[in-house]
């Protein structure tokens, strides 16, 4: 099982919670995709577009899960992105982890499978 990644706020995935579906952050609604990042990219991301926030959580999504809304596209130096061309069901997160900062200030990642 392949796993992608999404960096969003505490209260947006709360909200998601309570919703029964992630439809997206802020950025995600204008682009017109949610946003994820394989492993070798979340940190990367993370410290693009997410530096010295907190109360962050990392949630992990099976790609098998998406179907055919997923697709892998060029992006950040020609490296292919996962997005998501629809909302996210539930059904298709593995885990929700807090991210948080260490003390100099990045984010704390647990250990991701390649």
């Amino acid at each position: 099982m392949m796993l992608i990644y999404k960096i969003c706020s505490r209260a947006l995935w709360d909200d998601a919670e309570a919703a029964g579906v992630f439809t997206g952050a802020p950025v995600d609604h204008s682009d017109g995709f949610i946003h994820f990042s394989t492993a070798k990219q979340v940190g990367e991301t993370a410290r693009r577009h997410f530096a010295g926030e907190r109360d962050l959580v990392l949630v992990a999504v099976a790609c098998e899960d998406l179907g055919d809304a997923l697709r892998f596209e060029p992006s950040r130096g020609g490296d292919l992105f996962p997005h998501l061309y629809g909302s996210l069901p539930l059904s298709a997160v593995r885990s929700v982890r807090e991210l948080p900062l260490g003390p100099g200030g990045e984010h704390v990642f647990p250990r991701l499978p390649a």
